[in-house]
C-alpha cells in the first residue's frame, strides 16, 4: 500500500509519500520561516496564503522525488487539524480533490497523532507507550494505547515549550524561531547565572506551565544594565532558560512515568515527538529520566520531529489497517484533541 501525505497545519507545506511497510519514498518540506521571520512569529494570514500558492507543487515535487504518478497511490491522508485553520482547509481540499480524482480513500488525520505515531514509522515501538509531545503549539503526556486511542495525563496549562522559546528569544534579541538560536548559544552559556523558576516542579500530577518562566526571562533582562545586551548575557540566559526548561520536563514527565507504569506495567517505552524533540539538550535530559527510570527512550530523527508529511502519510497507513478511512464531507478542525475525554486543564488556553 502506498499513501501520499499532506501537512499544512501551520507554516510548512509537506508532501510525503510512504508504504504500509514504513518505506519513505519522497518527503518534501517547504518552510515558511523567511515570510515570518519579520513578524517574530505565525502570521496565520500569511501562512494560509504561502499553503494556497505552493501546495500543489509541493505535491508534484514529492509525486516526481518518489518517481510515481497518482494512479499509483493507494490512499491519500491530510492533516484535518488541529492548526491554522486556513491553512488546515488547503490541505484537506487538496488530498479530497486527489481522492475524488482517483477514486482512492481519504483520510483526516489528527496532526497530533502523526506525531504520536511516528516513532512506529521509525522505530516499529509497540502499544502502548508513553508519548511526550512537546512543540510550538502544543505539550501534552498520553498513554498511546492504539490507534486513535489515547489517554491525556498532563497538559500545558497555559503555553507551550516551543511557544516559550520563541518569546525567550525575542527577549534576548533573537531572530525566529527561536528554538535553535537558544540551543545554539546555550552551550557556551553558564546555565547556573540566572536563578529562573521552575514552573510546577515538585507538583503531584502531569501539568505544565511556561508563562511564568518566560515571564522571568524578560524581568531578569530588564534588570541588567542598559544598553544593548553582551554575548556573554544572552549564552547565559539561554543555557539558564534550557535548564530550567528541562527540569520542567523531566520532572512532570517523571509523574507521567509512575502513573504509566502503574496502569500498564509491560510498557517500557517513552516517546519523545514534536518539533521542541529535537532539542539535544532535552533530550539528553529525557536519556538520564530513561535511565533512572528503567524505561527506554524513543526519538525520532530530528527531522521527523518538526512538522512533516511522512507521519501525515504514516499515520494515514496506521488508520486505513485500522479501517478508519474519513468522508469527503470531512470539515476541518482548528481543534482536534487527541483524548476528547481528558479533563481541561485549570488557566488552560486553546492549546489543542
Amino acid at each position: 500500500m502506498i499513501v501520499l501525505g499532506i501537512e499544512t497545519s501551520c507554516d510548512e507545506t509537506a508532501a510525503a509519500i510512504v508504504t504500509d511497510e514504513g518505506k519513505v519514498l519522497s518527503n518534501v518540506v517547504l518552510s515558511q520561516i523567511e515570510s515570518h521571520k519579520p513578524y517574530g512569529g505565525i502570521v496565520p494570514e500569511v501562512a494560509a496564503r504561502a499553503h494556497m500558492e505552493t501546495t500543489d507543487a509541493v505535491v508534484a515535487r514529492a509525486m516526481d522525488d518518489a518517481g510515481l504518478g497518482f494512479e499509483q497511490i493507494d490512499a491519500v491522508a491530510a492533516t484535518g487539524g488541529p492548526g491554522l485553520i486556513g491553512g488546515v482547509i488547503v490541505g484537506v481540499m487538496t488530498a479530497k480533490a486527489i481522492a475524488l480524482g482517483q477514486n482512492i480513500p481519504f483520510i483526516a488525520v489528527n496532526h497530533l497523532e502523526g506525531h504520536a505515531l511516528t516513532a512506529r514509522l521509525t522505530g516499529k515501538v509497540e502499544f502502548p507507550y508513553l508519548l511526550l509531545l512537546v512543540s510550538g503549539g502544543h505539550c501534552q503526556l498520553l498513554v498511546v494505547k492504539g490507534v486513535g486511542d489515547y489517554a491525556r495525563l498532563g497538559t500545558t496549562i497555559d503555553d507551550a515549550l516551543g511557544e516559550a522559546f520563541d518569546k525567550s528569544a525575542k527577549v534576548l534579541g533573537l531572530d525566529y524561531p527561536g528554538g535553535p538560536a537558544i540551543e545554539k548559544l546555550a552551550k557556551n552559556g553558564d546555565p547556573a547565572r540566572f536563578p529562573l523558576p521552575r514552573p510546577m516542579k515538585g507538583r503531584p500530577g502531569c501539568d505544565f506551565s511556561f508563562s511564568g518562566l518566560k515571564a522571568a526571562v524578560k524581568r531578569s533582562v530588564d534588570a541588567l544594565p542598559p544598553g544593548p545586551l553582551k554575548e556573554k548575557d544572552v549564552a547565559d540566559m539561554a543555557a539558564s532558560f534550557q535548564q530550567a526548561a528541562s527540569e520542567c520536563i523531566n520532572d512532570r514527565s517523571k509523574n507521567a512515568i509512575a502513573m504509566f507504569k502503574q496502569s500498564h506495567p509491560g510498557g517500557s517505552h517513552l516517546v519523545v515527538a514534536g518539533g521542541v524533540a529535537a532539542n539535544k539538550a532535552l533530550r539528553g535530559g529525557l536519556e538520564e529520566l530513561a535511565s533512572q527510570t528503567q524505561m527506554t527512550l524513543i526519538a525520532p530523527p530530528p527531522a521527523l520531529c518538526t512538522d512533516n508529511a511522512a507521519m501525515i502519510a504514516w499515520a494515514g497507513v496506521e488508520k486505513i489497517k485500522n479501517g478508519d478511512a474519513s468522508g469527503l464531507d470531512f470539515a476541518p478542525r482548528p481543534r482536534w484533541p487527541l483524548d476528547p475525554d481528558a479533563p481541561r486543564a485549570v488557566g488552560a488556553g486553546v492549546k489543542a
